[in-house]
């Protein structure tokens, strides 16, 4: 039994990423506003981090963010978790 079925906690088969495309973005703070739990700004007014991992109650949020974003510089990515091997790591 892995050590989330024993707590009783279930993990998601996949994970959310916000990335932010340095390039395209033109500094305007829309997505620290909506999503203050996962981006703040640089002293230039930028986003800070370029990538952070989501948990699944920021999701909506973060969809709004990307939604608000004037050039589109931000986009969501669902990746799929890796499985843990069986039996802990082998020698």
């Amino acid at each position: 039994m892995s050590r989330s079925q024993a707590s009783g906690r279930v993990q998601p088969a996949s994970r959310l990423l916000l990335r932010v495309d340095p390039i395209t973005c033109d500094g305007h703070g829309r997505c620290a506003e909506l999503l203050p739990e996962a981006i703040s700004l640089d002293d230039w007014g930028y986003p800070m981090p370029i990538t952070a991992e989501l948990p699944p109650q920021l999701e909506a949020h973060a969809r709004r963010a990307a939604q608000a974003c004037p050039t589109l510089a931000i986009t969501l990515e669902r990746q799929r978790r890796r499985r843990a091997p069986e039996g802990g790591p082998r020698r």
